[in-house]
């Protein structure tokens, strides 16, 4: 197993930081989610025009800050200025590594020339263990299995999911083995375009095949035990809250400040 997986229970992941009244993907946003005990963190990375390395999602500023512009056509003195609601600045890569050095990150990398930067900031920062890259597009993670090497986790790309979801239905797996999966996980909707992807066969298939299923993004209590009880490795939400409580209720959180597995609620 990569360190990156080695945790009592389901995985607990912050989306973006998680929705307790903070900007997602901003400092304040991560704090909260690590007070309140998490600690795998979710975020995406853009590179700035000059090859800074930001965790953002949005390929422009647009949408959560104050500022306009595409990030790939922006230095980081002009990216610098914009605040995410009005509030929060935009933060580097290497500043929430360095400001969490508990966490681990799952980190989605949104665009090409973020690869770079993406794989120097883990090899500065020495967060070989601590990081795991996904994203929607099977170049990109080539492109960071290449230059990082099998010491840096990383998820299945979209044909490699696609792949499993049909070795779940058809079987047997002996089939696949001939061609290993790139990954150490599927990060994966419940259901995309309309068709469920992760079910109990699903999970059989990757637990068979040595990988790991996480879910994105659950925040209603109903699905989020649903999934559990098809024995899914890991949630990602937005309501950080509503999965403590829902994983405390099964028994199953790990409160990250204490390294102990505790039911909300219970003494």
């Amino acid at each position: 197993m990569h360190p990156f997986l080695d945790h009592p229970g389901p995985l607990a992941f912050a989306h973006r930081g998680g929705d307790l009244g903070h900007p997602e993907n901003s400092l304040a946003a991560f704090a909260a989610a690590v007070a309140l005990g998490y600690r795998y963190l979710e975020t995406d990375v853009h590179a700035t025009g000059d090859g800074v390395l930001l965790a953002f999602h949005d390929s422009r500023l647009d949408r959560v800050t104050d500022r306009t512009g595409a990030v790939a056509e922006l230095p980081w003195e002009a990216v610098k200025q914009a605040r995410i609601g009005g509030t929060e600045p935009v933060p580097l890569l290497e500043d929430l590594l360095g400001a969490f050095p508990e966490a681990r990150f799952n980190i989605d990398v949104k665009a090409a020339p973020a690869v770079g930067p993406l794989v120097e900031a883990i090899r500065r920062t020495g967060a070989w263990d601590r990081v795991c890259v996904g994203g929607f597009s099977d170049s990109r993670l080539a492109a960071v299995r290449a230059a990082a090497g099998p010491r840096l986790a990383t998820s299945l790309g979209p044909r490699e999911v696609a792949r499993l979801r049909l070795l779940s239905v058809a079987g047997p797996l002996r089939r696949v083995r001939r061609a290993p999966f790139a990954g150490v996980c599927a990060q994966v909707p419940e259901r995309h375009l309309g068709v469920r992807v992760v079910d109990r066969a699903f999970v059989r298939a990757a637990h068979r095949l040595g990988l790991q299923v996480h879910v994105w993004t659950v925040d209603d209590p109903t699905r989020i035990r649903a999934l559990l009880d098809l024995g899914v490795d890991g949630i990602m939400a937005d309501r950080i809250d509503v999965l403590r409580d829902v994983l405390g209720e099964n028994g199953c959180w790990t409160d990250g400040s204490t390294g102990s597995s505790t039911a909300i609620g219970t003494t």
